[in-house]
C-alpha cells in the first residue's frame, strides 16, 4: 500500500529528538569550504569563458547549480514531503519559471544588486522552508502556512536574481544577440544541473520514506535546514559588511569602522592592561 506522508504526522515527535546523536547538521555547518563555493565566479572560469564558446556557459551553469548549496538546500526543503511525481514536477516547474524570469531578464537588462545581500535573502528562503516544513507557522505563529506554490515562485525569482548577479561577472559581450545566447546557454546549464541534483534528492527521499527513521528524523532534518540557513545568512551579512569592492554597496568608511582594528587600537592604548 502506498504511504502518504503529511507534515502533521511527525509534529508529535520533537520530544524524541534526544534519541538522535548524529550531528550531521553540525558537519554541514562546520565545513569551511562551503563558504568558498556559493555563487562565486573564479578567475579560471572567466578565462575559460573568454577562450571557449557557448557550450562553456552550459557547463558553467550546470556546475554552478550543483555547487550552489543554498539553491540545493531550498529545493531539498521543497521536495521533502512531496510523494508523487506530479507534485514534484509542479513545484519544481514553478521554481524554475521564477528563476528563469529573473536570471534571463536581469542579466540581459543589466539589473544587479549587491550579491551578498541577494545571497542573504536566499539564505532566508532556506530558513523559511525548514521552518514551514516543521509546522512553525501553526505551532509558533498560530496561523496557516502561506500558499506554498506562490512562496516557491517568489523565492524562485530571488534565486534567479542571485544567479544573475554572478553571471554578470562573466564576459557576456556587447552584441545583444550573442549576449542573449550566452545567457540562455547558462540557463540551460542551470536547469540540467538542477535536474541532476533533484533526481538524486527525490530518489534518496523516496528510499528514506520507506524506513521508520524518516518519521522520527524529519523534524531534525528540517531543523538542520533552519540552522544551515541561519549560518549562511550570517556569512553573507558579514561578507557584505566587509565588502572591499568600491562598486559594492558597502557601508561608508566614516560609518563603518572595522571592529577588529578598533579592538586592537583599544587594547594597545588601554593603560590598565599592564596593571595588576
Amino acid at each position: 500500500m502506498k504511504r502518504c506522508i503529511h507534515r502533521t504526522q511527525w509534529l508529535r515527535f520533537p520530544m524524541q529528538l534526544h534519541r538522535f546523536h548524529r550531528p550531521w547538521p553540525a558537519l554541514l555547518l562546520a565545513s569551511p569550504s562551503l563558504t568558498a563555493l556559493a555563487h562565486g565566479i573564479s578567475p579560471e572560469d572567466r578565462q575559460r569563458m573568454l577562450d571557449g564558446g557557448y557550450l562553456q556557459y552550459v557547463g558553467l551553469g550546470a556546475s554552478h547549480m550543483l555547487t550552489g548549496y543554498d539553491h540545493l538546500l531550498f529545493l531539498f526543503g521543497v521536495v521533502f514531503f512531496l510523494t508523487t511525481f506530479k507534485d514534484v514536477a509542479k513545484f519544481v516547474t514553478v521554481f524554475t519559471l521564477g528563476h528563469c524570469i529573473t536570471l534571463i531578464g536581469a542579466t540581459f537588462f543589466k539589473i544587479t544588486w549587491n550579491y551578498y545581500l541577494i545571497d542573504a535573502v536566499i539564505a532566508i528562503s532556506v530558513i523559511y522552508k525548514g521552518f514551514d516544513n516543521n509546522g512553525g507557522f501553526q505551532k509558533h505563529l498560530g496561523m496557516a502556512s502561506p500558499n506554498l506554490l506562490w512562496a516557491v515562485f517568489i523565492f524562485g525569482l530571488l534565486h534567479g536574481f542571485g544567479l544573475s548577479t554572478r553571471l554578470q561577472q562573466l564576459p557576456l559581450g556587447d552584441d545583444p544577440l550573442a549576449m542573449l545566447y550566452r545567457i540562455l546557454c547558462f540557463n540551460v546549464g542551470v536547469e540540467l544541473g538542477q535536474i541532476a541534483a533533484l533526481s538524486v534528492m527525490v530518489a534518496l527521499l523516496a528510499a528514506w520514506r520507506r524506513r521508520e527513521s524518516f518519521t522520527r528524523a524529519s523534524y531534525l532534518a528540517n531543523l538542520g535546514l533552519v540552522l544551515a540557513g541561519i549560518y549562511l545568512l550570517f556569512v553573507q551579512l558579514h561578507g557584505y559588511q566587509h565588502d572591499a569592492d568600491p562598486n559594492g554597496f558597502r557601508f561608508p568608511e566614516e560609518e563603518h569602522r572595522h571592529i577588529h582594528e578598533d579592538m586592537n587600537i583599544e587594547n594597545a592604548t588601554d593603560p590598565k592592561r599592564n596593571k595588576l
